[in-house]
């Protein structure tokens, strides 16, 4: 799990800085403002939990088990609700993709969560 959590981690920081950059040239004269502040939170977030990604990577050499795991699939699925969602609703302005943003957020929480359980618990 761990190198596929790795992997998984740099291919979303590949996407966030690419879709970073996507937004800072192409986009910025093409989105109005409020649009293009909800791309970059989309960019942020991505970039937080791909670092993520690759710490549960760490810490599931660390600490193997079953959370450890958990968080770094919740890390997954909050990237593609949350990041994915406001990617969607920034490129396309359809303001009711803003309604799918906290399921991914709660899915980053919960692996946030998952994480703290498993080190807190784990064992060496």
């Amino acid at each position: 799990m761990d190198r596929l959590f790795f992997g998984l981690g740099a291919a979303s920081a590949f996407i966030a800085v690419a879709a970073g950059a996507f937004g800072a040239h192409a986009l910025r004269t093409r989105l109005p403002p409020d649009l293009l502040a909800v791309f970059e939170t989309a960019v942020r977030y991505q970039m937080y939990h791909a670092l993520a990604l690759i710490a549960a990577a760490w810490a599931s050499t660390r600490w193997p088990g079953g959370l450890i795991h958990w968080a770094g699939w919740l890390f997954v699925l909050g990237t593609l609700l949350f990041s994915g969602s406001l990617y969607a609703l920034a490129l396309s302005g359809i303001r009711w993709l803003g309604a799918i943003t906290p399921i991914g957020g709660v899915a980053f929480l919960a692996g946030w969560i998952c994480l703290v359980v498993g080190a807190v618990s784990g064992r060496r």
